[in-house]
């Protein structure tokens, strides 16, 4: 598409924490979640700008809007964004043009009373999963993830042969993909140690995070139908951040023949606010993939999606310890990198997921795998930060060091837009703590 009014750099707006220079949820922005208060125990639509939420059930009953953003934002109003996502691009485009008219710092003292009314203080609300969540898939699209995590068990051919030739990927389990802030218990399984000739079971002792983000399909397809790479757009709403938490011991053990299970299958951590595809246009650039390198299949491959498919989105892994917490710290940086780097594109994932005649349905979550840049210290999990567990990472604010993640450990991941003659968009937080094991 392209950009319109809304990707202004220079528009303002009257929610005064919008205009803050680190703000996250500006009005460029304008990403969408599901949320309840105390008070009001009903789950709705809301969009984030600034520290406020616009309550798009009260925003659908007041006179603020009408025609075709009316349709939508009664949709977008429910108790979760499946049926909002199932409506395609013009819908979803109606509501945000009207209501970054409505937050404008244009807007007029009558308009600012009516929206006043529907704005809700983050501090008040708790944010809810966006979806209802039937399905979910994690892809394998880090070339520098494969190559460094491929060293540490095929040292001679870090790669697999069908890397470059597809967007691997695996199904994963959608119920235990929970919303940013809910804590989980460590997991338990077997896990077989250098050496030995049978496996333990017990608590994980490689617990690790993984840096993504997470993107939801729009409309619907039939059993049969797939999407190729020039309407996946049509089809992607938007994108989140996403910890795809691996148990590392058991993983390794248990991933021959079929793949990983319990090693993923226990926690999967996404932040609440869907930055949507159009707020997320301007930051589109060409795919990283090089012309010496194999160039994709014919149902894999689109002109324009190479020349601007892949996304500049920042990202950041903080370790917050208990010791952090203790001293009133908000946790050590341990990684910074960019989704520029990706090998595949979402449109390519999205094209490859349905060219069997695989369905998808509206909500369904496909995970963009690991994201890591291509110098260690851009790498997206612990166990290439700390190749394999071999080295010790160091949190300078306490002075603890880590291998894998303990027992009380908090891991926060940020993402953000930002460059030049361009306004600053980001995701929020996903963050979630870990639990001692149950057993």
């Amino acid at each position: 598409m392209a950009l319109d009014f809304t990707h202004d750099a220079s528009a303002s707006s009257w929610v005064a924490s919008a205009q803050q220079a680190d703000c996250d949820f500006t009005i460029q922005n304008l990403p969408i979640g599901i949320f309840d208060t105390p008070t009001e125990g009903r789950c709705r639509g809301g969009i984030a700008i600034g520290d406020q939420i616009l309550d798009l059930a009260r925003l659908a009953s007041s006179d603020a809007l009408n025609g075709a953003a009316l349709v939508a934002c009664n949709v977008a109003a429910l108790s979760s964004l499946n049926e909002f996502m199932s409506l395609g691009p013009m819908p979803w485009r109606a509501l945000r043009h009207e209501v970054f008219k409505l937050l404008h710092s244009d807007a007029s003292e009558s308009t600012r009373s009516r929206v006043k009314a529907c704005l809700v203080p983050m501090s008040e609300a708790r944010v809810k999963m966006p979806v209802d969540l039937r399905n979910y898939t994690d892809f394998f699209t880090s070339l520098y993830h494969a190559e460094n995590c491929g060293r540490l068990v095929r040292p001679d051919q870090p790669l697999t042969p069908n890397f470059k030739w597809m967007p691997i990927a695996y199904h994963g389990r959608a119920s235990s993909v929970v919303i940013s802030g809910t804590p989980f218990h460590r997991p338990v399984g077997q896990s077989r140690s250098a050496g030995s000739s049978h496996p333990t079971f017990g608590p994980c002792k490689r617990l690790d995070f993984e840096l993504e983000l997470g993107f939801f399909v729009g409309p619907a397809t039939q059993l049969g139908q797939n999407i190729p790479p020039s309407k996946a757009r049509e089809h992607i709403f938007g994108m989140c951040l996403m910890n795809d938490w691996s148990a590392r011991d058991h993983q390794f053990w248990e991933m021959d023949p079929l793949g990983p299970f319990l090693g993923k299958n226990f926690c999967t951590t996404i932040s609440p606010w869907i930055v949507t595809i159009d707020a997320l246009e301007p930051y589109r650039t060409a795919s990283p993939r090089q012309a010496s390198e194999p160039q994709p299949l014919a149902y894999l491959y689109d002109e324009g999606d190479q020349s601007e498919g892949s996304l500049d989105i920042q990202l950041e892994v903080a370790i917050q310890t208990l010791s952090h917490v203790a001293q009133k710290l908000s946790g050590d940086a341990v990684t910074r990198t960019s989704f520029r780097h990706q090998y595949w594109t979402i449109a390519q994932m999205l094209a490859h997921h349905t060219i069997g005649g695989c369905n998808m349905d509206s909500g369904d979550l496909l995970g963009t795998g690991t994201i890591s840049g291509p110098t260690q210290q851009e790498a997206g999990s612990l166990v290439e930060l700390t190749t394999g567990g071999t080295t010790q990472l160091s949190l300078p604010s306490t002075g603890e060091q880590r291998a894998f993640l303990e027992d009380g450990d908090t891991v926060v991941l940020r993402g953000w837009c930002q460059k030049e003659g361009l306004a600053r968009i980001g995701f929020g937080e996903c963050r979630g703590k870990v639990l001692p094991a149950r057993h």
